[in-house]
């Protein structure tokens, strides 16, 4: 049944920089009402965490499985906020061990890379949780609305007031837009929603609007780096050769082994119930197509185990694995952002009434959960001046 909805305003997309704008904005407009639309199942985005409906009582963060802030600019406005996640008890430092496995698979104990950069916080909850509690810090009178599990394909302008179509055909109305992913903004729109025109660019023609002219033809040039994830629930009696007691322990390839096993960072995730998750991100371009022509999934996943056991055969804290673990994969189109990045000076149109906030934009944090943050603070105290 087809449903119409008006609000003050609307939020695209539910990940880590949609759910700090919604605080933020909740905390200064307690008389708005908001409402945040999102394909997936949850909150999350990128940083989101699988509860397996196949394998009960797994929560692995199949995403970003934590935060690395680099704040080399020293940036008061994300220093205040980290502090203030950190005063929620939503996050801590994360002091969990960070190896590097050299083209011969030994360890490196270092502390520099894309990865772990910076200060590493680690969430005191799983990371799709991480994004719910900021949100609900300053949701205490229930004005937002979550939409989930909903697909726009079509935006419309008119008469000062944003118009979303979903693909179920529901309709939203409201005075302000945030889109805090750019999937309706770029070309790959195109072929994902089944359209002839970028959805933005339809709503507001060339020429209407310098900023959000020049933001398309940024977003024109913007890539974005495809991956695959490897979940692994072992059996019960998996553990390390160790003794290693915290949430968290990461392994990071370095760049001939990665090309050797087509593996690019293994993190090991110790449930709740003290059984030992496994996530595998790789992107590979020859593994994720080895994937998409596989005739026979099971077959394709002995061979990531079998992967998995070579690099680690003569390793003094991993153990092999058995060909009986349980094996998903979640195929990610566009995990990270890569190439030219947006401004941020074109992070809102006031005539338009839009703003955008996400890891997309220019800085330290491009690509990573730093610029979602930043992103959304910094747009949020556009959006009151």
């Amino acid at each position: 049944m087809k449903s119409d909805f008006t609000y003050d305003l609307l939020i695209i997309g539910g990940g880590i920089s949609a759910s700090v704008f919604a605080s933020k904005y909740l905390k200064n407009n307690l008389t708005k009402k908001v409402a945040l639309i999102e394909i997936g199942r949850g909150l999350g985005g990128r940083s989101s965490t699988r509860i397996s409906k196949r394998f009960k009582g797994w929560k692995l963060n199949h995403g970003s499985p934590n935060l690395n802030i680099t704040n080399n600019n020293n940036n008061l406005l994300l220093k205040s906020y980290i502090d203030e996640l950190i005063d929620n008890k939503f996050i801590k430092i994360d002091d969990s061990d960070v190896f590097f496995l050299n083209e011969y698979s030994n360890l490196e104990i270092k502390k520099k890379s894309e990865f772990s950069c910076g200060v590493n916080y680690l969430s005191l909850d799983t990371m799709s949780e991480l994004s719910k509690k900021i949100i609900e810090s300053n949701n205490l009178k229930g004005k937002i609305d979550f939409f989930f599990e909903t697909l726009i394909v079509d935006m419309k302008f008119n008469n000062e007031e944003w118009l979303l179509t979903s693909k179920n055909g529901d309709k939203f109305k409201s005075k302000y837009l945030i889109c805090s992913t750019n999937l309706l903004l770029h070309k790959r729109s195109l072929k994902i929603l089944n359209v002839n025109q970028i959805p933005l660019r339809k709503a507001i023609p060339i020429n209407n609007d310098k900023k959000i002219d020049l933001l398309l033809n940024f977003l024109e040039e913007q890539t974005f780096i495809p991956r695959l994830t490897f979940l692994i629930y072992t059996n019960e009696n998996y553990s390390y050769k160790d003794y290693y007691s915290k949430k968290q322990r990461y392994f990071y390839l370095k760049n001939n082994l990665e090309k050797k096993y087509r593996f690019e960072r293994i993190i090991f995730q110790l449930q709740d119930n003290n059984k030992l998750g496994i996530v595998i991100h790789s992107k590979n371009i020859e593994l994720i197509n080895s994937y998409i022509s596989a005739k026979d999934e099971e077959v394709f996943k002995q061979k990531i185990i079998t992967n998995f056991n070579k690099l680690f055969e003569e390793n003094p804290v991993v153990n092999k694995l058995t060909f009986d673990e349980k094996v998903s994969i979640m195929k990610w189109r566009a995990s990270q952002p890569s190439g030219i990045a947006v401004p941020l000076s074109l992070q809102f149109s006031r005539k338009y009434r839009i703003g955008f906030c996400g890891d997309w934009f220019e800085g330290d944090g491009f690509g990573r959960i730093e610029g979602s943050i930043l992103s959304a603070l910094i747009l949020e105290k556009k959006l009151k001046t």
